[in-house]
């Protein structure tokens, strides 16, 4: 047993289920293998790591480097290091049948093929994610399963375990039988969400795949229902400063349910503002330690795509008592801020309050105010607030004057509105713009955030605060040369350009056909936003403090703050609130990141599926577009809706293609060039919903 098992590690590492997989069988067999293998560690000679055995005289466990497989085509794979710092190339030979999320242990090769880059082969899986989302396929006559991470690649559907499931419904499989190749592993239907070309039924499958929860656990649901139709009473008001004489309104889109921030403003005596922004008590209600805290912690936010959200909170919570509706009273959390006549924030206090809104204020209805367009009807609806509208908009101007002074940027992201039908199918996608009511409200949260976070660092508190950090200089360096590949007017004084330089940079492109592109590289050349529990300002705002304290409904960084401050208000003592709530800010920094990247992830997978859908009507039809972006295989055309899609290289040419540093594809033979931000006359080739993907074809060849 001792020579059979020192040799099949020697071929291969193995762990201790593979050993007795091919060795054992019944209990007195894994017995034997397990006194062999023992007795070859104390001899020294086989080792274990991370569970796996290797034989000592190869070497290779000093070596083996713990990743995470991230990528999978056809005929490679990348993985990640266990610390997310660099990838790992794996060709197609050397992945041992492994799987994106899969946990694997690898060894670089000392000489890769292309010099540089990072190439090695997977000695072993340590952790199988069995759990798959993709579509079925009846592919040669038997139905396959065509995974969403790895479309290049089918798996054997097993013909007891297909689940009901038809040609093209997206499922949820799980591997039953792992091969050495992955379309060797053979898989099971777990689940069946419907026919893939419905967009509604791909997102229900992309919130499965990432473990999104649409329906809440027993034990919060019944936590919840305590809230059930409850209203603020007179008690819940004692010891509350009593804001419900002044004319607090809120301003939000029409749809909006979960409103938790409402604003006031007054003119003060020496001419300056006295700007109040009332927040939803959710910590009132959302206890350290309930169920309803473990969840919310759990999700950290909640995920809005087309016309649908996963809450943070139940309903009862979240478009209830904690909602700030129309004439009801709401436990509030105040932030009363101080301004000069400039705009300024010269003193802020935060305080427990009760509030009642005197009005649902819509961001359309406001903005045809604000622009003159609005009829009699209209006005009366926000009658009890007129006073305070044209007061707010003098104030917003003077806070954007502000902005731009400070060099705050404003990339332009072309987020889309969706427009569904009552089937959920989209009918349309249209641009959202930003008007002044959305951008006023947007500076007063600013003021209440940046508020928060420079109390949090006077005081010393463990804080969740928003942080965005200076750009890398690598990234910048690749911004600079793309600029100057796409032709575009910058100058930057020193290495890394400044807050300032980057907005004019950003202002200078806006409405022109380098809009997008530039701005997406400027964003591309940013460090990713995130929440940590040391402030370190947020570059993009050009802010020295910011924290997200707005929307404690929607974010548990939010609720968090609101939770630590609530207790800095009520007078606990620095080393109480210290002891408290420092490892509480910590584990909440990082777990709202984590959930944070993950939700935008999967809003921004589940609008693709949604843009799909809605161009599979224009199958044949042209368009004109923009070069979005420009690749080795092909161009990226966004069209004034903000839906992009691909023309692959092959339809622009029959001849090789040659990128030119990043900005252009040049056809040699035939002198064509295709540049970043050239307009380009597309036709709708074809749609995948499932993928979310549009492809294009140069109008011209058909």
């Amino acid at each position: 047993m001792r020579d059979k098992i020192e040799h099949a590690i020697q071929n291969q590492p193995c762990t201790v289920k593979d050993l007795k997989n091919k060795f054992g069988g019944d209990r007195g067999a894994d017995r034997k293998v397990m006194e062999a293998v023992d007795q070859l560690v104390h001899e020294a000679v086989i080792c274990q790591r991370q569970g796996v055995f290797f034989t000592v005289r190869s070497g290779r466990a000093d070596k083996a480097l713990l990743c995470k497989v991230v990528k999978l085509g056809k005929n490679f794979a990348f993985v990640m290091l266990e610390d997310g710092t660099s990838d790992i190339f794996i060709p197609g030979r050397f992945t041992r049948g492994a799987m994106p999320g899969d946990m694997v242990l690898v060894e670089k090769f000392e000489h890769p093929r292309v010099e540089g880059s990072d190439e090695g082969e997977i000695l072993a899986i340590l952790e199988e994610k069995n759990s798959l989302v993709g579509t079925a396929r009846r592919i040669e006559g038997r139905l396959k399963f065509v995974p969403d991470d790895c479309p290049a690649i089918s798996m054997q559907l097993m013909r007891d375990c297909e689940g009901g499931a038809k040609d093209g419904d997206k499922v949820a499989v799980e591997i039953l039988q792992r091969g050495n190749r992955q379309e060797d592993h053979r898989v099971g239907v777990a689940m069946r969400f419907g026919n893939s070309d419905e967009a509604k039924r791909c997102a229900k499958a992309l919130l499965y795949a990432k473990d999104i929860r649409t329906r809440f656990p027993d034990k919060v649901r019944e936590e919840a229902k305590k809230f059930e139709g409850a209203e603020v009473s007179e008690k819940d008001c004692e010891g509350r400063m009593d804001l419900r004489a002044l004319p607090i309104f809120t301003i939000d889109s029409a749809e909006t349910k979960d409103i938790d921030d409402a604003i006031s403003l007054t003119k003060t005596p020496e001419g300056g503002f006295e700007l109040g922004v009332h927040i939803a008590d959710v910590s009132n209600y959302v206890k350290p330690g309930t169920e309803l805290d473990n969840e919310a912690f759990s999700r950290a936010t909640s995920v809005y795509y087309a016309d649908q959200v996963v809450p943070m909170l139940p309903k009862a919570l979240s478009n209830g008592i904690c909602s700030l509706n129309e004439g009801a009273d709401r436990l509030a959390f105040s932030c009363m801020m101080e301004l000069d006549a400039a705009g300024r924030v010269v003193d802020y206090a935060f305080v427990k309050s009760v509030i009642r809104s005197r009005v649902k204020g819509v961001y359309k209805e406001v903005n045809a105010i604000f622009d003159g367009t609005a009829d009699n009807a209209l006005r009366q609806r926000y009658a009890a607030v007129a006073q305070e509208l044209p007061l707010m908009r003098e104030l917003y101007h003077k806070l954007a004057k502000l902005r731009a002074a400070r060099g705050a940027m404003d990339i332009e992201s072309g987020e889309a509105k969706l427009v569904l039908d009552e089937a959920g199918r989209c009918v349309d996608v249209v641009k959202r713009e930003r008007g002044e009511a959305e951008q006023m409200i947007e500076e007063f949260m600013l003021l209440a955030n940046s508020s928060a976070a420079a109390l949090a660092r006077r005081l010393k508190l463990p804080f969740v605060y928003r942080v965005h950090e200076a750009p890398d200089p690598e990234r910048i360096e690749k911004l600079k040369q793309t600029l100057t590949a796409a032709g575009v007017d910058f100058h930057f004084a020193g290495d890394t350009p400044t807050t300032l330089e980057l907005a004019k940079l950003l202002a200078d492109t806006r409405g022109t056909n380098l809009e997008r592109p530039v701005h997406t590289s400027v964003l591309r050349s940013m460090a990713k936003a995130k929440y940590e529990p040391q402030p370190k300002g947020h570059f993009g705002l050009a802010l020295a403090d910011y924290a997200h304290f707005t929307s404690p409904i929607r974010r548990y960084p939010d609720l968090a703050i609101h939770r630590i401050l609530s207790d800095v208000c009520a007078g606990m003592d620095d080393g109480a609130v210290q002891k408290k709530y420092a490892q509480f800010a910590a584990e909440a920094s990082v777990q709202s990141s984590e959930r944070e990247v993950l939700a935008m992830t999967v809003e921004r997978d589940v609008e693709d599926c949604y843009k799909a859908e809605y161009m599979r009507r224009f199958e044949g039809e042209e368009f004109d577009g923009v070069i979005s972006s420009v690749t080795q295989f092909g161009l990226y055309v966004e069209l004034p809706n903000t839906v992009e899609g691909l023309v692959r290289a092959q339809a622009l040419s029959e001849n090789a293609l040659t990128l030119t540093e990043g900005v252009a594809l040049r056809d040699i033979l035939s002198g064509r060039e295709w540049r970043l931000g050239g307009v380009m006359r597309v036709r709708v080739a074809g749609v995948d919903v499932s993928q979310g993907n549009v492809d294009f074809v140069p109008a011209q060849e058909q």
